[in-house]
């Protein structure tokens, strides 16, 4: 097994710069270009819908920039993040999906837990919906899928004692 670094922490996985990039590009885009077919093609009450659904993209775009700078660590306790919100304990964590046909983000693993859990999103980074935690969307796929090895490696290793 891996010794952790100075900080106990095993694996971490963080947003690829080029992904990041490009997703915020896209939501920045269409935001713009919804308020811009709004303010040139003015059309009743669509004015005020694209108005408000351009608005809508833009902080979506913005919050994702923001969450797209955290890192998602891997600890013997839990899996966390660098704002220190854990996403799900190691002692909670059933299983690891990962195969080409499971519910995932892109580049990235769904972890399934004991217990249901508060439903939370971090956009490009994880969601957690009932027993079920994603991690990836921006992130790269080497490192996603090296702690998601990680983790079913502690759940099999905890199965056997």
């Amino acid at each position: 097994m891996f010794n952790p670094d100075e900080n106990g922490v095993y694996a971490t996985v963080s947003s690829s710069g080029m992904r990041r990039g490009f997703a915020c590009a896209v939501l920045y885009g269409l935001g713009a270009l919804l308020i811009y077919v709004a303010v040139v093609r003015p059309n009743g009450l669509w004015v005020i819908f694209l108005i408000g659904l351009g608005i809508a993209v833009l902080l979506l775009a913005d919050k994702l920039r923001h969450a797209t700078r955290l890192t998602i660590e891997l600890t013997d306790t839990e899996v966390r993040d660098t704002t220190g919100r854990v996403l799900a304990k190691m002692s909670d964590i059933v299983s690891v999906e990962r195969g080409a046909f499971a519910l995932k983000p892109s580049n990235g693993f769904t972890m399934v837990l004991r217990e249901k859990a508060p439903r939370a999103w971090v956009p490009g980074m994880w969601w957690r919906m009932g027993r079920r935690v994603g991690v990836g969307g921006t992130t790269g796929a080497g490192p996603a899928k090296f702690m998601a090895e990680q983790i079913a490696f502690r759940i099999a290793q905890s199965k056997s004692n």
